[in-house]
């Protein structure tokens, strides 16, 4: 059996290894599976992309023999029914563990405390809580859809020393060095969904996309907040839309051109949502089973959703340099986080730093 100190070593490294598909397994979590056998890791497992199969039977798969009296360290509460796949707890039990290690309880009512009992009834000894926080943290948008019934909202900035994200009528403008901008190409990885407003649409004509070397096939979702559907069907996200999906959020209201302009979106592969506000949109993604949604731009909508209190978690980029005159303020920056949020880590990347903030509570 593992020591307490090994339990907190072993977690830490199951959490790590769930980050590893963080993104790429909607509708399911992306959950770390180690087997321990003698203080030695014997077996591996995360959430395979798509979501199947799942972590636990991976890492028994990987360890063989050597699982029957081993213990198993688990982000997340392994599973109790049969859905698509048997459930993870019974591939536990028929393996032979003989201790399950276990960072998270899992919230969906058809698991939530049976996985646990399932193995306790079947002499598999049980530890719960092992770095529950930073186990939450590695599972927060799952674990928001299922608690809140909405996808994580993540609020990303790039601020400049003089507290702005950009200039006026000059498109996209360069607030942060090559190493923050791969940083953000990562954290788009990491999510189901990508969000920017009908001015910032406008204006930068942005691609929304995955461009680091490897990542590309892991782009998220493209979501446009364009109530009059003024988005441009020449625009690069129409352009692409039948490569990476594209929803435009209208608001459904009768006017001039708009069924003109839903249908003209919609033959070039475009998805029209129509919902009347923000908290709408999120329950509507959350039914397609999308657990995180990054925001990425602009300040109008930041500052709306921040109002709303729909954001979860603020990823504030730091330059080194000045925008000037004409430049567009930033509804956060590093001396105006706003209150309920405290910072959970920073990092400099190049010469700029990375400072990230959660929401205080539940």
């Amino acid at each position: 059996m593992a020591s307490a100190p090994d339990d907190a070593r072993f977690m830490a490294a199951a959490i790590r290894l769930s980050l590893w598909n963080l993104g790429r397994t909607s509708t399911n979590p992306s959950v770390g599976c180690l087997i321990v056998k003698d203080g030695v890791i014997v077996g591996r497992g995360v959430t395979a992309p798509g979501g199947r199969p799942h972590a636990e039977p991976q890492a028994l798969a990987d360890a063989g023999e050597h699982a029957r009296g081993a213990t198993a360290y688990v982000t997340l509460e392994p599973c109790s029914h049969h859905g698509k796949t048997p459930p993870c707890a019974n591939a536990l039990i028929a393996a032979g563990v003989a201790r399950v290690v276990v960072s998270v309880t899992d919230p969906d009512t058809r698991v939530s405390g049976r996985g646990l009992r399932m193995l306790e009834e079947a002499g598999i000894s049980v530890t719960t809580g092992v770095l529950e926080e930073e186990g939450r943290r590695a599972l927060a948008g799952y674990l928001t859809r299922q608690t809140k019934a909405r996808p994580q909202v993540i609020l990303k900035l790039a601020v400049s020393t003089d507290g702005m994200i950009g200039r006026q009528g000059a498109g996209q403008v360069a607030i942060t060095g090559p190493v923050a901008r791969g940083q953000v190409q990562v954290l788009r990885s990491q999510t189901d969904a990508i969000l920017v407003g009908i001015g910032t649409a406008l204006a930068d004509d942005p691609l929304l996309n995955v461009r680091l070397e490897g990542l590309e096939a892991y782009s998220p979702i493209r979501i446009v907040l364009d109530r009059r559907l003024e988005l441009l069907l020449d625009s690069k996200l129409v352009s692409s839309a039948s490569t990476v999906p594209v929803i435009v959020v209208g608001d459904g209201q009768p006017r001039p051109g708009y069924a003109d302009r839903k249908a003209s979106l919609q033959a070039k592969g475009v998805e029209v949502l129509e919902v009347d506000r923000p908290e709408a949109l999120l329950s509507a993604l959350a039914d397609r089973g999308i657990s995180s949604v990054l925001v990425e731009g602009g300040a109008r909508v930041a500052a709306e959703w921040l109002s709303a209190d729909l954001v979860d978690e603020i990823h504030l980029y730091e330059g080194s340099g000045t925008v000037g005159e004409g430049g567009i303020p930033s509804p956060v920056t590093p001396g105006t986080v706003p209150p309920g949020f405290r910072k959970i880590r920073s990092a400099v990347l190049g010469g700029d730093r990375l400072c990230v903030f959660e929401r205080d509570g539940p």
